[in-house]
């Protein structure tokens, strides 16, 4: 009967420790913590459309995209159905300090919090500070370091979590 006890306990040990092997560890300022395999998921499907022109009020990789409409099409692309206005998006999901911005959140930038000009989908969150994919007027789709940019730098808002809302 004992042997039959200790089996079971390592078999759900062993159960346990796969479930935990779908998150990835990533790094995070000021320490460490487990990204969802999800959310890196949604971050490498949105790189994929580096490249993809600027278009005013697109939605479609086919026509272009703008910052707003490029945020809302990858995460429709995941069942998460968000508007495709930046200033609606910067009411959706819950705001998150910038330090605990992960992949997949958004970033918002603008002059306050009522004048919303721009979006973007964080990629890495690292001691370099906060990367993003977005679409930008004149590069299209670019993947940047916008805590380095000085254009964008200055206009950094706040993130919003929209994957686990």
């Amino acid at each position: 009967m004992q042997y039959s006890f200790r089996s079971a306990f390592l078999l759900l040990f062993v159960a346990l420790l796969s479930a935990c092997s779908t998150l990835k560890s990533t790094p995070k300022a000021g320490g460490s913590s487990a990204v969802s395999s999800r959310r890196l998921e949604i971050t490498d499907y949105a790189k994929k459309f580096v490249g993809v022109n600027y278009k005013y009020a697109g939605q479609s990789p086919t026509t272009g995209f703008d910052c707003s409409g490029f945020t809302s099409y990858v995460m429709r692309g995941f069942g998460v159905t968000i508007s495709p206005s930046s200033s609606v998006q910067a009411t959706e999901g819950k705001k998150i300090p910038l330090d605990h911005a992960l992949p997949g959140d958004l970033i918002f930038f603008g002059e306050n919090e009522k004048k919303i000009q721009h979006v973007g989908l964080v990629v890495k969150r690292d001691k370099d500070g906060i990367t993003c994919v977005h679409s930008t007027t004149s590069r299209g789709v670019i993947v940047e370091n916008v805590s380095t940019s000085t254009y964008w730098k200055p206009k950094i808002l706040f993130a919003r979590d929209v994957v686990n809302r």
